[in-house]
């Protein structure tokens, strides 16, 4: 048994259990309940904490540092390795193939056996100077700038022609253009001679005089690529990286045809195939061609390979293809492929944590995914699984069963046995094991349609299909059909449109759900009316902050060779704010005492006005147990699009895509999710939903189903229709599966 004695990591209340070892464990509960508190916060940071302490100060100093999890005792643990879905890098040089090593064992192959032979393994990398292409250095594509989307050629500079950010007219940027002399600020740009044209746009820096002083002028396109094209996209203003999204074009490098690779990598083939088109081929038909290369000096190596390649079309990832870019992948998808590095490892006795691996799963592919996780089990190991879904937990050997609710609420094992017992208790999970979502008595009727023509993107076969307005829509299909390519692809970037999805929300340690969603100014006006004080003495982040720990509440001490400690500020205790501003209150509380309220209860707290509406919608989303002051990168990707949807819920928008919203839901939870996608809907808005979850399909006015397989296999309309018409008439792997889940 793992012995757990006194854990107290975020909200769990001195929680102590015995965990099975080599025996698969699922963790259930609503959310916020403190799964990944236990698991990810306790077991397996403890597990990792205890290994990097086996190392030297040296060797400790480039770790990542971890602090001790507040528990009082942890025993027999082992050697924990966390499979989540956090992305895998979003280096542009990072693909499939490069991530699973299987591009590194492909290179080898040809560096042996390609004709003709030009050299070694490294000569096919386009990571590296002797095989990428020259003209892109292995990136595939080059970058262009659309100069109509930086100019109105039918106007002249003092007319506003510069439709850059920060270049409107009397900008400092504007004034050193139209003060050149090199060109009439009153002439339209369409007259300027070549001379002109050419001095406006991309003039290398120069000194000129303008008036009594001296400064550098550069033409307008030189001055774009080093503002805006040199720097990180991830750190511009939203508003900018919108521009250059659309005044950049990426296109396939002229040279290499977005291969990456040199003339001479793509010379050298395996029965007239190079390594380019083996990395574009889906895997699970290079998995075909591999087993045709024989060749005994590779044998070993070929082994390994058709093994490798195996495993990922096993664990469903049979349509991507290895020259596949990594940042593309989904979190789920990054999830899989980081889980068959582990199936093939030959280490048993390990811990294996797993954070809700059946996310972006269609029931069909649930059904690997447990067969794998039991493997796993089989093999000698303790597999950790926190999970929602129905299915897992039917296959667990053990389940800790936590709650009762979340937050504050929360906290507490409600049960820990076996599935039969789980099923027979009278907990939250126990009572909806069994639950099921009917289909719509009568479905709503659509306004309008939004029209989708030709859709070829990835793997789409030119689709035409309608999407109904004024209804639910859920679209689905097994992953890889295509559901993302359309949607995202074709209806994200039309005007009316919100998308609300579970990608990293930028911010710094300093954000909150207070300071995001715009909450902390009528909470800080309504301080500084009562008090007689100004607003600013409420922020964390201005006048009021604590000077020691400049209103982090964490003093971060780098201790050189060891690894560094996070610890409480001793001066304001961790509350962030200077002694003066915690002796002003509102109805009895500090801003601090405020910021620390759940959501539920600082609704309470402010009965009208501004704040109430915003903690409302929190309320909607089911975010009711999230601390108003609670740091954002604490948040799951679950809680961070529903954040995303409170949010977006104020706009008077007209159509949500949401993708995936039952991630990191417990079964009593999505049935308020579909209250509120209800609601949405019942209010004059269009609701689109990618998911995979057989209660949100039923729950849907109208389907649409993406398949029939992954890959090649996938990116047509297998059906659009009400869930009704699927599941009396339809034969795809979705109405199968519904047919089951309502009959059931």
């Amino acid at each position: 048994m793992i012995q757990v004695r006194g854990a107290r990591a975020n909200n769990l209340k001195d929680v102590s259990l015995d965990i099975p070892k080599r025996r698969l464990t699922v963790f259930t509960g609503v959310s916020g309940s403190g799964k990944s508190s236990l698991v990810f916060g306790t077991i397996a940071a403890e597990s990792q904490r205890l290994i990097n302490e086996t190392y030297t100060a040296f060797i400790q100093s480039f770790m990542p540092s971890l602090s001790r999890p507040d528990v009082d005792g942890l025993h027999n643990l082992s050697a924990a390795i966390v499979v989540d879905q956090e992305r895998i890098g979003a280096n542009s040089r990072s693909t499939v193939g490069t991530a699973t090593d299987a591009y590194t064992m492909l290179r080898i192959v040809f560096s042996r056996v390609g004709t003709p032979h030009i050299g070694t393994s490294s000569a096919f990398s386009f990571n590296s100077p002797e095989g990428m292409c020259a003209a892109c250095e292995g990136l595939g594509q080059v970058s262009k700038i659309d100069v109509d989307q930086l100019v109105d050629r039918e106007l002249s500079l003092n007319e506003g022609a510069i439709a850059v950010p920060n270049f409107g007219v009397d900008t400092w940027y504007w004034q050193v253009m139209a003060n050149s002399g090199l060109y009439d600020p009153d002439k339209k740009l369409k007259d300027f001679t070549e001379q002109e044209w050419a001095d406006f746009l991309h003039k290398e820096s120069t000194k000129i005089k303008i008036g009594s002083s001296n400064l550098t002028y550069e033409g307008l396109v030189t001055k774009f690529q080093r503002l805006y094209l040199s720097k990180d996209r991830e750190s511009m203003q939203a508003h900018i990286r919108a521009f250059v999204d659309r005044a950049v074009v990426f296109a396939d490098c002229p040279d290499c045809g977005g291969t990456r690779l040199s003339a001479a990598a793509l010379s050298s083939t395996i029965g007239e195939v190079n390594i380019a088109q083996c990395s574009a081929m889906q895997i699970s038909d290079l998995a075909e061609f591999i087993r045709g290369v024989d060749d005994p000096s590779v044998a070993p190596l070929l082994g390994n390979l058709r093994h490798l390649l195996d495993s990922l079309v096993e664990i469903g990832l049979g349509y991507l293809s290895l020259d596949r870019a990594s940042a593309t992948l989904s979190g789920g998808e990054a999830q899989r492929v980081k889980m068959v590095r582990h199936l093939g490892s030959s280490l048993t006795d390990v811990t294996y944590v797993f954070d809700e691996p059946t996310v972006g799963l269609h029931p069909h592919d649930i059904q690997r995914m447990n067969d794998l996780l039991l493997r796993l089990r089989d093999k000698g190991n303790t597999v950790l699984v926190v999970e929602h879904k129905p299915e897992v937990i039917a296959i667990a050997d053990h389940v800790v069963d936590l709650g009762p609710g979340a937050g504050t609420g929360g906290g507490e094992i409600c049960y820990s046995g076996d599935v039969a017992g789980l099923r027979a208790s009278a907990t939250l999970t126990g009572r909806h094991l069994e639950h099921r979502t009917r289909l719509r008595e009568t479905v709503r009727t659509p306004r309008g349609q939004l029209t989708i023509k030709g859709a070829d993107l990835h793997n789409l076969k030119s689709v035409d299909v309608d999407i109904p307005t004024g209804v639910l829509t859920v679209v689905t299909g097994v992953a890889g059909s295509g559901k993302s390519s359309l949607i995202h692809g074709y209806l994200a970037g039309r005007d009316g449109v919100v998308v609300a999805d579970q990608s990293p929300i930028r911010g710094s340690r300093r954000s909150n759900p207070a300071t995001y969603t715009g909450l902390l100014g009528p909470i800080r006006t309504a301080f500084a009316k009562a008090n007689g004080v100004k607003a600013a003495l409420f922020s964390a982040n201005s006048e009021g902050a604590c000077p020691k720990c400049n209103g982090i509440g964490l003093i971060y001490t780098d201790l050189a060779m060891m690894a560094g400690v996070a610890s409480v500020c001793e001066e304001c205790e961790g509350k962030r704010f200077t002694p003066e501003v915690l002796t002003y209150t509102l109805r009895g509380k500090n801003i601090s005492e405020v910021l620390g309220m759940p959501v539920a209860e600082a609704h309470e707290f402010f009965p009208s006005g501004q704040a109430h509406t915003l903690l409302g919608r929190l309320v909607d989303v089911g975010l009711s147990y999230l601390r108003l002051g609670q740091p954002l990168n604490t948040l799951s990707g679950g809680e961070r699009q529903r954040l995303k949807l409170a949010i977006h819920m104020a706009e008077k928008s007209s159509t949500y895509i949401l993708d995936e919203p039952t991630t990191g839901l417990h079964m009593a939870d999505v049935d308020k999710l579909l209250a509120l996608l209800d609601r949405l809907v019942d209010d004059g808005n269009t609701v689109i939903v990618i998911e995979h979850h057989q209660a949100v399909m039923a729950h849907a006015d109208w389907l649409v189903d993406l398949g029939p397989g992954g890959g090649h296999d996938g990116g047509q309309v297998v059906f659009t229709g009400t869930p009704a018409d699927l599941v009396a008439g339809a034969d795809t792997l979705t109405a199968r599966h519904l047919r089951e889940y309502i009959g059931g």
